[in-house]
């Protein structure tokens, strides 16, 4: 097999308590195969490994000062020919001492390093300065939110994905009660109700004649735009706060008619935008998925 240029493989390593934890659950986000502490005796077989699974495109790896002795030998791994046809970055995370203090202190975990704490961290970063040197990207968590270590992983290692946002909408009926599992609520019980019309009465806000009706009415096209300019704004905020999944529920009385129309305008403008979108109609038990 070989390796796909465009695909990455990120090292993720630091000083402890800086964060190598969440980084990687934040590439676990943007669809990367993660590993954390892998012995690197077991480096060459893992690099092996990979290379005959070409269903893994983007790899990120975690390693630390529990390897000990060991850890010293990542830069002359990293210079080893197998790795020469793959894309590989060193990302290092560090933030200061004081804020390592206070996060070991509300934690109540231990260093790796026996040593009294400040010391501990002190000789840590003694211990990790040659590999700190080569890393590609150093970033300081000291003051990031985990949304803004997210978007620094972003920006700094051009890591992007069509996919770092599952996003669920859901038609109800109100009569039916709200999803339990909703982020986002909206009522439009307030809209032009097909149900009154004998002829729409048994379809559903699917069908051509119940679209028609409801866009025939200027308050429902209104409230449709506002809506998708609220959702399309809010999309990248809860993205940058780090939010991975988010379930919009729209509904109405019954839950066939209004709500399900407004849910599948809201889910085509979502997928349009190449959010990863799919629509669930709760009360008529239909599931459609967009997804880019």
């Amino acid at each position: 097999m070989e390796t796909n240029k465009k695909d990455k493989f990120f090292i993720i390593t630091g000083i402890s308590g800086a964060g190598k934890t969440q980084a990687l659950k934040i590439f676990g986000d943007f669809g990367y195969y993660c590993v954390d502490n892998l012995p690197l005796a077991l480096f060459r077989e893992f690099v092996n490994y990979i290379k005959t699974k070409p269903e893994i495109k983007n790899i990120a790896l975690g390693i630390d000062i529990r390897e000990g002795e060991n850890i010293k030998l990542l830069p002359k791994i990293l210079k080893e020919e197998t790795l020469s046809e793959m894309n590989v970055k060193l990302l290092f995370l560090d933030a200061s001492n004081q804020v390592l203090l206070r996060r070991f202190s509300e934690t109540k975990h231990r260093h790796p390093l026996p040593n009294k704490l400040l010391n501990a961290i002190e000789d840590e970063r003694e211990f990790l300065k040659p590999i700190q040197k080569i890393a590609d990207v150093h970033i300081d968590t000291s003051y990031l939110t985990l949304g803004e270590l997210k978007e620094k992983i972003s920006q700094s290692l051009e890591v992007t994905s069509t996919k770092e946002m599952s996003i669920s909408v859901i038609s109800f009926g109100y009569k039916n009660g709200i999803p339990l599992e909703s982020d986002l609520v909206i009522d439009v019980r307030f809209l032009v109700n097909p149900y009154y019309e004998p002829s729409l009465r048994n379809k559903t806000g699917l069908d051509k004649e119940v679209q028609e009706y409801i866009e025939k009415s200027p308050e429902s096209l209104e409230f449709l735009k506002k809506m998708t300019d609220m959702v399309s704004y809010l999309v990248p905020k809860y993205i940058k706060e780090g939010k991975s999944y988010l379930t919009i529920a729209i509904g109405c009385t019954g839950g066939k008619h209004r709500s399900v129309f407004m849910a599948d305008k809201l889910a085509k403008h979502l997928a349009e935008k190449k959010f990863k979108v799919s629509q669930f109609h709760r009360d008529i038990q239909i599931v459609k998925k967009e997804v880019w």
